[in-house]
């Protein structure tokens, strides 16, 4: 495989990978947020009108808990945030290691900088599937 394969196929795609991860990551945990905020902000407001004659205040107001503990289930569950954050930060490493190389700054200003780009290009990747591998060993002895 020369420079121009591994830049466009593993490369270029893993950064792809990462960036369209962290932004899918990064909407999720804003909806679910927002949608806890507004849920949590609601109950109060609710119950503040709430009489005998208004049942079905009541009701809301409940429904409203009940969705605001499932949000913050969920949000602990699938950890959109640390994902995120996760993603991101190897999408930008992976660029910064990119650009590094095409630009010929260190490490790659020396004779044949492309070995050093494939070692660290693979050993960033190498990391980022170990601390997932690690996360969900976690998460499974946490049950």
């Amino acid at each position: 495989m020369n420079v121009d394969e591994y830049i466009k196929l593993r490369l270029d795609s893993e950064i792809d990978w990462y960036d369209k991860k962290s932004q899918k990551n990064k909407r999720g945990y804003y909806t679910l947020r927002i949608l806890e905020i507004v849920c949590a902000i609601s109950i109060p407001f609710i119950m503040g009108y709430v009489s005998d004659l208004t049942p079905g205040l009541k009701f809301t107001a409940a429904l409203l808990g009940v969705v605001v503990g499932v949000i913050s289930g969920f949000l602990g569950l699938f950890q959109a945030q640390e994902n995120w954050v996760s993603y991101r930060t190897t999408c930008e490493t992976l660029r910064h290691e990119k650009y590094f190389y095409l630009t010929k700054s260190k490490p790659y200003d020396c004779d044949d900088p492309f070995p050093l780009l494939v070692e660290r290009v693979e050993i960033l990747i190498s990391k980022e599937n170990t601390s997932w591998s690690q996360m969900l060993k976690s998460k499974e002895k946490s049950k």
